[in-house]
């Protein structure tokens, strides 16, 4: 019985050795995944400074930004809040104390942090957004630039993200998926499609407006991104919902958040505040690329 009982402590305690290698060996690559240095070559996009220019970047902050950083772009303080694995803030856009205007020495600062998803000094950030904002235009990404560069100073101070060790750990394992610099093209020049009601131009306003991130690359639904939430996102192809309801409700849902059936769309799971700021031809240019799409069943995986 002793011989048993000493095979089976030797048999847990291997287990538990193994168990601790791996956990240390899942942590150097976590924390070597979330401290490499990236290096691409500059854009050399011209940033504007005329009004119209000015205007468009506004005008794309507000879809496209305010969500995570705020109406005044101050950033938010545990944006993302998952103890015991990390907590992330968003960036201080503005040039106030704390703010990425103060800490950016030049433009190419901004265009790798929204196209590339690294800091200054070349690491990656949690910007979870930029899988969509690196498909931005030059024109588009050089606009919003000029307006960052406009915006009211506002101080305060966030500290970006901190991982647990646990949560370096994860990163290791890949349990939560792919960091935004390793998840992009990283292309140092894009070009938008014409503007207009066009399957070409709502595809790309998909594209950085992050859709697929909820309702799949396919856009059939599936799990909402976030796996604390017990949702499935719908099917925006022909063979859901929006199949059956025409272009002038689709507008008001994006602009109201009110469906045909009067439901009320919670803003913090989609954020029609944001997509009601885009103009009737930029949700009609997206209706017609949505129609385009084949009639697929919704997706539940």
């Amino acid at each position: 019985m002793k011989k048993i009982f000493k095979w089976i402590g030797i048999v847990l305690g291997s287990l538990v050795g193994l168990v601790l290698i791996v956990g240390i060996v899942l942590y150097f690559v976590g924390n070597a995944r979330l401290n490499k240095t990236y290096d691409f070559p500059p854009s050399d996009l011209t940033i504007p400074k005329d009004e119209a220019s000015i205007a468009m970047g506004k005008h794309r902050v507000e879809t496209l930004c305010i969500g995570c950083h705020g109406d005044d772009l101050s950033g938010e303080t545990a944006w993302i809040d998952a103890p015991p694995l990390a907590t992330i803030d968003s960036a201080n856009l503005t040039s106030g104390e704390g703010g990425i205007g103060r800490e950016f020495t030049s433009d190419e600062d901004y265009v790798r942090a929204i196209r590339h998803g690294i800091d200054e000094q070349g690491k990656p950030t949690l910007m979870i957004a930029v899988p969509e904002t690196a498909h931005l235009s030059d024109e588009e990404l050089a606009a919003i630039i000029a307006y960052l560069k406009t915006i009211p100073p506002v101080d305060h101070v966030t500290h970006g993200a901190h991982f647990s060790v646990l949560g370096k750990i994860m990163v290791g394992a890949g349990g939560f998926g792919k960091l935004p610099a390793e998840a992009v093209s990283h292309n140092i020049h894009v070009t938008a499609p014409p503007v207009g009601n066009n399957v070409e131009y709502g595809k790309y306003l998909i594209d950085i407006s992050g859709c697929t991130a909820c309702h799949g690359s396919n856009l059939a639904g599936g799990h909402f991104a976030d796996p604390s939430v017990n949702l499935i996102t719908p099917n925006l192809t022909p063979g859901g919902e929006l199949g059956v309801w025409t272009e002038e409700e689709f507008l008001t849902a994006l602009k109201t958040g009110i469906t045909p059936s009067v439901k009320q769309l919670d803003p913090e799971l989609m954020p029609w505040k944001e997509t009601g700021r885009m103009t009737d031809d930029e949700l009609m240019a997206i209706w017609t690329y949505l129609q385009s799409l084949p009639k697929l069943p919704q997706f539940t995986e």
